[in-house]
């Protein structure tokens, strides 16, 4: 073993032989002393690996490894694999786990504190699967520094569940859709139909370009999806959805083919009511179809909010406040009354576009593997997903089992019958004895 410097260097180097091969590297040090240090400690590494011997890991706590995590999730080369979707749930997930385990260290985190940790979330209302996704974010940090085998074991997942979604009813999407052309954006009923006639997510209608859609050949392609099997799909466009892509498209008569669908805009009324109060017509300003839009929040909630003044009694009326000093609600046409408003579709997610597309083919007995190829679902996942995404009505389920009696059914006579019975006793009487 020997230390030495090169020449016109201020550095010493370490220069040895380990199992025939020469070690020459850099002690960073221009102290003697403190090189050999560096040597004798690099030359015991090695032969503690050698000999399986684990290097003893410092103590670090969560706050500290969650706080290289996610910048390790910043980086480039993890940017190209996770959507901006990915790693905000990774940095919210990082925000619910710091209260609880923040001030811990790994080498403390045992599975007793994880399981505290999700009936603690559960008990804030937390959904199975909002919790199990932070679970599996405090498992990558633990995983990265070699704590997560000694607790796996005993880490229970909550359970998940499967009847989220729901498929709209044809007078639920007249009503939303109606809600949606009242907004004061303009973009949100082509979006929203857009979304419904062909089952898309949200973030594969927002970034559609205009040179993806074929008029000429009545169908589109999409542009990156969550799922490998979904981007790059091509889908045809039904006759809804052709026509109010038509539409649209006469709004913006200098496009060009990068040029998104639904670009970035402000949007604002026109400052005229209709017959009800409601805003009528919308226009957009700012417009930059460069971008594509960034959220249809607000405009989605408040025409989802809207359709709670809808009359349940004549369907078509609308629900007005009665004068004060009276409390309660009256329809301005069939002149029904209630005391508080219906629920609505307030409940409805945007998601709930696609489970409605979904249900609908599949009550239209429309293959599987075609559904898959609209959706985007891959090969391996078809079965979970029609079962995730298949709602149906009571009427629906009754013609599928009156589908199973496809002969007339045999009328037996009473005699034939009892004597049957008889025989068939008689015959295990005989066997027994």
């Amino acid at each position: 073993m020997s230390i030495f410097r090169f020449r016109n260097s201020k550095v010493y180097w370490m220069d040895f032989f380990f199992h025939g091969q020469r070690i020459q590297e850099s002690t960073g040090t221009r102290s003697k002393t403190l090189a050999k240090k560096i040597q004798d400690k690099r030359r015991q590494e090695l032969e503690e690996g050698a000999a399986g011997i684990k290097k003893r890991q410092q103590p670090i706590l969560f706050s500290v490894a969650a706080e290289e995590y996610l910048a390790a999730c910043m980086s480039r080369k993890t940017k190209r694999k996770w959507s901006p979707k990915m790693l905000e749930m990774q940095e919210n997930s990082v925000s619910h786990l710091l209260p609880d385990f923040g001030k811990k260290l790994l080498m403390e985190i045992e599975a007793k504190h994880i399981a505290a940790y999700q009936e603690k979330r559960t008990q804030e209302g937390a959904a199975g699967r909002t919790v199990n996704i932070e679970v599996t974010t405090l498992r990558s940090i633990l995983r990265r520094h070699q704590h997560w085998e000694r607790v796996h074991d005993d880490v229970v997942m909550l359970e998940e569940r499967e009847d989220v979604g729901y498929a709209l009813t044809t007078e639920e999407e007249s009503a939303l859709l109606l809600e949606c052309g009242r907004s004061r954006s303009r973009l949100l009923l082509p979006f929203v139909v857009l979304a419904l006639e062909t089952g898309a997510r949200f973030n594969t209608v927002r970034t559609l370009q205009w040179r993806r859609v074929d008029f000429a050949g009545r169908c589109l392609k999409w542009g990156k999806d969550k799922t490998p099997s979904g981007t790059g799909r091509i889908v045809p466009l039904n006759p809804r959805a052709l026509e109010i892509l038509k539409f649209w498209v006469q709004q913006f008569p200098d496009r060009r083919p990068d040029h998104y669908v639904f670009p970035f805009e402000r949007c604002g009324g026109t400052g005229k009511e209709d017959a009800f109060g409601f805003a009528a017509g919308a226009t957009g300003y700012e417009t930059d179809p460069t971008k594509p839009i960034g959220d249809i929040k607000e405009s989605w909630e408040s025409a989802k909010k809207r359709t709670r003044r809808h009359c349940l009694q004549c369907k078509t009326g609308v629900l007005a406040d009665k004068p004060k000093p009276d409390k309660g609600y009256v329809c301005l046409e069939c002149h029904a009354e209630t005391e508080e408003l219906p629920a609505g579709l307030v409940n409805v997610r945007f998601h709930d576009l696609r489970h409605t597309a979904v249900s609908r083919m599949i009550a239209a007995r429309i293959p599987l593997p075609i559904i898959a190829k609209v959706t985007g679902w891959s090969h391996s996942t078809i079965a979970e997903m029609a079962k995730r995404y298949g709602h149906f009505e009571m009427e629906e389920l009754r013609k599928a089992v009156a589908a199973i009696s496809t002969r007339p059914a045999t009328v037996f006579e009473t005699g034939s019958l009892e004597f049957s019975l008889e025989s068939t006793s008689a015959g295990k009487n005989e066997r027994a004895n």
